[in-house]
């Protein structure tokens, strides 16, 4: 088992860790903000967003999109600092939007829960949507169960997608043209839930892939919402590697990062509550250093 490293504390609920430019970028959803991190510790606010920020990725002109959940849109901040509306998902997304990874060529790709996660409403599949180059909309794939954490090969062809709520993680080749096809299970940790109640559908569920990062031996660490770990899965879902939570917290998101791509970033949580988070600032991020570096998007 690797050390764990407590690197900040203080927030609310961190989701969408990444590395950029020498330091981390993650989001808060419940302070409503981005912001970056040094391998010091040293936090610092990068934007606001007011309508709860989740995943980011970034445009080959280093225009920073960051995720806006609640009003289901996506963001663009420019080079120059100013924000403005990427793309509208509304008319698409059936529950808050939520990760994002964006391709070397500009396409994006971005999930959303599918039904109201908070409101204990009953569990149901959503749509997997595009936003290509030119910040066109479109389907890219549909009956996903709580499509989450995505990683993208180093080649550019292949998209993995974390299903939540699916006990999977599905890929799909990525044509020239960015359009998703052959569909299958990269990883499956369980039987498909069948749709039913809520509660009915949790008790089937194994493993709960959240955010998600790639490493240069084409494994996948995900972070497992259901079990306070990330773990180490290769394609066909063997578990080669696991590190726990600090003090019984969960992990919710993770990326690999730092000047040699080997240390994992784990988003802790007590719980994923919204009700909960928003009353306390008990989100924290942990290292914990790996013998695999960081490969591929995001």
């Amino acid at each position: 088992m690797a050390d764990v490293n407590l690197l900040t504390d203080g927030g609310q609920f961190f989701e969408g860790p990444r590395w950029r430019d020498g330091r981390w970028w993650v989001s808060d959803f419940y302070r409503q903000a981005v912001y970056t991190v040094t391998v010091d510790g040293l936090v610092e606010k990068v934007l606001d967003a007011p309508h709860q920020p989740s995943g980011l990725g970034w445009l080959p002109d280093d225009s920073l999109l960051f995720v806006s959940m609640v009003d289901r849109k996506v963001m663009r901040r420019s080079p120059d600092g100013e924000v403005s509306e990427y793309a509208d998902l509304s008319d698409h997304a059936t529950g808050h939007v939520n990760d994002l990874v964006v391709a070397n060529d500009g396409n994006a790709w971005v999930g959303n829960f599918g039904f109201d996660l908070m409101a204990g409403a009953d569990l149901a599949p959503a749509k997997l949507m595009r936003i290509d180059p030119e910040g066109n909309l479109s389907v890219a794939a549909e009956d996903l169960y709580f499509p989450n954490g995505m990683v993208i090969t180093p080649d550019q062809k292949t998209l993995v997608v974390g299903e939540t709520f699916g006990n999977r993680m599905t890929a799909f080749t990525i044509a020239d043209d960015g359009e998703l096809y052959d569909r299958r299970d990269w990883a499956e940790f369980g039987p498909r839930p069948a749709v039913g109640p809520r509660a009915d559908m949790l008790k089937q569920l194994a493993i709960g892939p959240d955010g998600c990062s790639l490493d240069a031996e084409g494994q996948i660490w995900i972070a497992d919402a259901f079990n306070q770990r990330c773990i180490r899965v290769a394609e066909g879902g063997e578990i080669t590697d696991e590190i726990g939570a600090p003090d019984g917290l969960g992990v919710f998101a993770c990326m690999l990062g730092d000047t040699d791509g080997r240390t994992l970033l784990m988003c802790c949580a007590p719980d994923s509550s919204a009700k909960r988070r928003k009353q306390a600032n008990e989100a924290a991020l942990y290292t914990a250093r790996v013998s695999v570096p960081h490969a591929g998007n995001p």
